[in-house]
């Protein structure tokens, strides 16, 4: 396993991170997900473990924290062994306070998490999503707080705009504060809008980009096929994906990738994560599993690298129209702001 700095901190991680979305299966939305049960959790992460993917994601929001008590029943006697990343902001009940990034909010949501993770401390705590509706410096201060108090080790962001980022890092300089270190975002051959304004700005801060769904919902691993209808209650259409899918570009991605890992005898889906993997800023890539046989398919994303020929054709394949500003910036690359790729 390979393992990379999170962004401008210390802490090493590897490339390879897994994600627990799919265990508990607590509602709807989460069914179409996955609901995986103790048993297996507890030997995916065996599995996982043993490969060096220890890093373990979760959030308060999945199953409304039945995926965090479910990975703190299997991590028991071996918390050592593995770095735990836990996300609050979104609503876990009707009460007004149950959801966004007040210090009331965020002090009693950490502890719920530490209680149904059964650990002393969080090594990486996101902030789900931006709230608009509190002070940054409210938000910032009692993250710092949480830190310096052992509960927290580093704090991260998720699914935040340039702006928002960029905000946050200048209250924590000019207030002494704990600074984001990670932002874990959507990233994958199907979305990249990512590249415009995103991965600039975690290369200029040092931010570590750790990257959700990089196969949009299981659309990279080949099932989806043009012309075909998208299975119904499916992730993508949780997500959705199914208007991303209406757009012929995506199955020109779709198609790429399938003939690429015919090509070079990979899955479809390890050629995805592999290419998303190798992208400026990214540190780390999340993936599921409904099974042990997808886990440990996911594994085998690692240990070789794609051609800069099939990079090319992924790139092509799956470039983007850029919106202004970022079209009119790139005619200029004197000034030093380009497109990460030349399609």
């Amino acid at each position: 396993m390979e393992y990379r700095q999170l962004g401008g901190s210390g802490l090493r991680v590897p490339v390879l991170s897994f994600g627990t979305a799919t265990w508990g299966g607590g509602n709807e939305f989460f069914k179409a997900w996955g609901s995986t049960e103790r048993a297996e959790a507890k030997r995916m992460v065996d599995l996982c473990i043993d490969a060096g993917a220890n890093f373990l994601d979760t959030a308060d929001g999945y199953s409304l924290g039945l995926s965090e008590e479910i990975l703190g029943d299997v991590i028991a006697g071996r918390r050592d062994k593995v770095l735990i990343a836990t996300k609050t902001t979104f609503p876990m009940g009707p009460d007004p306070n149950d959801y966004g990034a007040s210090r009331y909010r965020l002090i009693r949501a950490c502890e719920a998490s530490l209680k149904r993770l059964k650990t002393d401390h969080i090594d990486l705590y996101y902030m789900h999503g931006f709230d608009a509706h509190t002070p940054v410096e409210e938000t910032l201060r009692a993250l710092d707080d949480l830190v310096r108090e052992g509960k927290i080790r580093y704090i991260g962001c998720s699914n935040f705009s340039g702006w928002h980022l960029m905000k946050c890092l200048s209250v924590s300089e000019r207030c002494g504060l704990s600074r984001y270190v990670a932002h874990q975002v959507s990233y994958s051959l199907v979305g990249r809008e990512l590249e415009w304004e995103l991965i600039p700005l975690a290369l200029d801060q040092m931010i570590g980009t750790v990257v959700w769904s990089p196969l949009a919902g299981g659309a990279l691993t080949g099932k989806i096929k043009r012309g075909e209808k998208v299975p119904e209650n499916s992730r993508l259409q949780k997500l959705d994906l199914v208007s991303a899918l209406e757009r012929p570009r995506v199955y020109d991605a779709i198609e790429t990738v399938v003939a690429v890992a015919n090509e070079i005898g990979k899955s479809p889906a390890q050629v995805a994560l592999n290419w998303v993997l190798n992208r400026p800023s990214v540190t780390s890539v999340l993936f599921g599993a409904r099974n042990e046989e997808q886990l440990k398919q996911n594994l085998g994303a690692i240990g070789w690298n794609l051609s800069q020929e099939h990079i090319d054709k992924l790139d092509q394949a799956s470039s983007i129209q850029t919106l202004y500003p970022y079209w009119h910036q790139h005619q200029f690359p004197m000034l030093g702001i380009g497109p990460l790729t030349k399609y």
